[in-house]
């Protein structure tokens, strides 16, 4: 049995996969962290389209990979135990799965498992704007436990760089997780700091 933390990627077709592709990166670098990888069909397009990324390149940086039609995997069950479930990107379509518990597929019932768990499930919606039903989806996910994060630069850090608006996101996720996001982030220390 392994005596690593486990936490689950999810990734759909919303925009911004990069998002997801550098918590793998980062995770990568941990020996204490073991990811499970889970991505919609929508996902893989937007990968290639975003990041001229291909599905083989991604699973090298996961330590398992899931099919998302696969409802028998392991992360289909609360008696997997897991630090939790990060969606980034998370589509609109996969917010209200989420939010209205409809598990159709390994990413929906990966979140479900999280939340019935009171495990950290963190959806990183790529939406703009935004209409009522999507904020209301985002107030039953946080209703039932969930984080809503979405990827919103902070500006204090002054950068012009997407990489380390990227970054702070990324680290700002994982540090909810415990995982030492050192390097990735500024954290905000005040006007005299």
């Amino acid at each position: 049995m392994s005596d690593k933390k486990r936490l689950v990627i999810a990734m759909t077709g919303a925009t911004g996969a990069i998002y997801g592709i550098r918590m793998l990166q980062v995770l990568r670098e941990r020996d204490e962290w073991e990811t499970h990888l889970v991505i919609s069909s929508a996902g893989l397009v937007n990968l290639k389209y975003e990041l001229d990324m291909d599905k083989a390149a991604l699973y090298e940086l996961a330590d398992v990979t899931h099919g998302i039609n696969d409802i028998a995997s392991c992360i289909a069950s609360g008696s997997f135990k897991t630090e939790g479930v990060v969606i980034a990107p998370c589509s609109m379509k996969t917010l209200a799965a989420v939010a209205h518990g409809f598990g159709d597929n390994l990413i929906s019932r990966a979140a479900d498992v999280a939340l019935k768990e009171r495990r950290k499930t963190v959806l990183v919606p790529r939406e703009t704007p935004l209409n009522l039903a999507h904020i209301r989806n985002m107030a039953s996910v946080t209703e039932m436990g969930g984080i809503i994060f979405p990827p919103m630069p902070a500006f204090y850090n002054k950068t012009d760089s997407v990489r380390a608006m990227v970054d702070e996101g990324v680290g700002r996720i994982l540090d909810m997780f415990g995982v030492d996001a050192a390097g990735l982030y500024k954290p905000w220390v005040g006007l005299g700091g």
